[in-house]
């Protein structure tokens, strides 16, 4: 069945995943002479948890920037819900429906969890700058809407209590969060996360995993991951597709993945002569 891009399958906790939405064809990507990525193929389908691993180096930062727009791969092509995608602009990827967060944060120190929330509300503000400054009419009703989807959001995420509060005085773990709900308020179709729960401890990485979990089932999001626990990306994943050395070496379910001698090889640092 997931031979058929327009079908989808039901996992085995009994949640219907849909067509594809996105495929990667052939994707090459160099820096100078160092292909970061060689060759790849494969899918995404719609409303599925999608997790990209591999050893450090083996380009799954790269395929995210592929993804998001940011990166122009020398060949190979993106197909998004079946049309060609030529190369575009991030904030064009956006516009699209795609929201990612980052390896390293990126968030804005000095503004308050709120302000940082709406700034993920940008492609969705459609009044000038002039309306904007005026706060009249169109322009009011738009920040009402806005503000009121950011607050939804931070309710959602159950970061109430410090809404007003500096970004820069709040530890890791709620930065991550907040990040996380920057994204959100964009309302994606598809989320990026790149190692969300990277440097979390057990309890943040609890309650990462569960807000992920909890977007894919209510607001039906299709989420790619980067991850390196593996416990995490297994407890999570529907499907994963595996890299090293920028090339595919391995592409499935949690367990098949598992199972797969080249990539027990890939993380165990055995030679590939």
């Amino acid at each position: 069945m997931l031979d058929n891009a327009t079908e989808g399958y039901v996992t085995a906790d009994g949640r219907q995943i849909g067509p594809v939405v996105m495929e990667m064809k052939g994707i090459t990507l160099r820096f100078g002479g160092v292909e970061a990525i060689r060759g790849i193929s494969f899918d995404i389908r719609e409303g599925e948890i999608r997790a990209i691993i591999g050893p450090n180096g083996a380009g799954k930062s790269s395929m995210l920037n592929v993804i998001s727009g940011f990166y122009h791969p020398q060949e190979g092509e993106v197909f998004y819900r079946g049309v060609k995608r030529p190369p575009m602009k991030p904030y064009m990827v956006a516009r699209q429906g795609i929201a990612r967060t980052f390896q390293n944060i990126a968030l804005f120190e000095g503004m308050s969890v709120l302000d940082n929330v709406m700034t993920g509300r940008l492609n969705h503000m459609k009044v000038g700058l002039l309306g904007q400054a005026l706060w009249w009419g169109k322009a009011e009703a738009e920040e009402v809407k806005n503000r009121a989807k950011a607050e939804e959001v931070i309710d959602f995420l159950g970061i109430q209590a410090i809404r007003k509060t500096p970004v820069g005085r709040l530890p890791y773990g709620l930065k991550k969060r907040v990040e996380l709900a920057r994204a959100l308020a964009a309302e994606p179709q598809i989320l990026l996360l790149d190692e969300p729960m990277a440097g979390m401890n057990v309890e943040e990485k609890e309650d990462m995993s569960r807000f992920i979990l909890d977007v894919n089932d209510e607001f039906g999001t299709t989420i790619v991951l980067i991850e390196h626990d593996m416990g995490v990306v297994m407890d999570l994943s529907d499907r994963v597709v595996v890299m090293d050395y920028g090339k595919k070496i391995g592409d499935g379910t949690p367990e098949e993945v598992r199972n797969n001698q080249e990539v027990i090889d890939a993380y165990l640092g055995v030679s590939h002569d």
